[in-house]
């Protein structure tokens, strides 16, 4: 479920730099308004997201998926150029993403070099 909530999140992002970059500056009503509540609405699901997953993984695949859906959602309604060295960096930060989410976490004290009866 943190990962579901976590990629939601990064959805949510996208949505908010979209409307970001639509709201003029935040002059534009209805972009500012969803640019306020995705931002919120991003930003609750990053926070309860970390309590299951480390914050640099949670980060990583935040910004990483948020970026790739911005720039991508761009480049389809034509308002960035769409070429293949940009589809390649964009697929690489999304396997990156991918990567992320396969390798194992270890947990605190095992990173910590102790077990857990040695914290009891």
């Amino acid at each position: 479920m943190p990962w579901l909530v976590l990629l939601a999140s990064a959805v949510l992002e996208a949505v908010w730099a979209t409307a970001l970059g639509a709201s003029a500056g935040l002059t534009v009503p209805l972009p500012s308004i969803v640019f306020v509540v995705a931002l919120i609405g991003s930003s609750l699901g990053l926070a309860w997201a970390v309590k299951h997953i480390p914050i640099g993984t949670a980060y990583a695949v935040w910004t990483g998926i948020g970026a790739a859906l911005t720039v991508s959602y761009a480049m389809l309604r034509g308002t960035e150029p769409v070429t293949p060295l940009r589809v390649v960096f964009i697929t690489l930060i999304v396997l990156s993403v991918v990567g992320l989410k396969l390798v194992p976490t270890p947990s605190a004290s095992a990173s910590h070099g102790t077990s857990p009866e040695e914290h009891a």
